[in-house]
């Protein structure tokens, strides 16, 4: 794969998730996806993550849209957006599995385990492929 195509195919999956994660909390908030009989604590945690992870997703569009302009400053926000999306995914997961939040409907582990595990996933992914940049 030539650098210009692994540029490309980064910024696109910068853009998509940080769209994805802007739209995951509007729906959130406006439609209602918390589960039906939500554990202790579940609200503290998701609105304490609702901030952050908008900003994620503001920033993986700002790196992905850098990139896509073959602007360095791409470059440098991917890292961190890595990082944190990493932490994201990993600190969701933990907390769904210790409160059966993955197995409270099909629909929650349809959403959630999907978003979860794609957030921690792409997170190393994209660590990887900036650093072999």
């Amino acid at each position: 794969m030539s650098d210009s195509d692994r540029t490309r195919l980064i910024s696109s999956l910068e853009i998509v998730t940080g769209v994805g994660l802007l739209l995951y909390w509007l729906a959130f908030y406006l439609v209602g996806m918390a589960p039906d009989n939500p554990p202790s604590g579940y609200f503290a945690h998701a609105n304490a993550l609702a901030i952050p992870e908008c900003l994620l997703g503001t920033l993986l569009l700002i790196a992905g849209i850098f990139l896509m302009m073959d602007k360095p400053l791409g470059w440098k926000l991917s890292p961190v957006a890595a990082g944190a999306l990493t932490v994201v995914g990993l600190v969701h997961i933990c907390f769904n599995l210790q409160n059966g939040v993955y197995l409270s409907s099909e629909i929650d582990l349809a959403i959630n385990a999907v978003k979860d595990a794609w957030c921690a996933g792409f997170g190393i992914a994209l660590a990887v492929m900036v650093i072999r940049k």
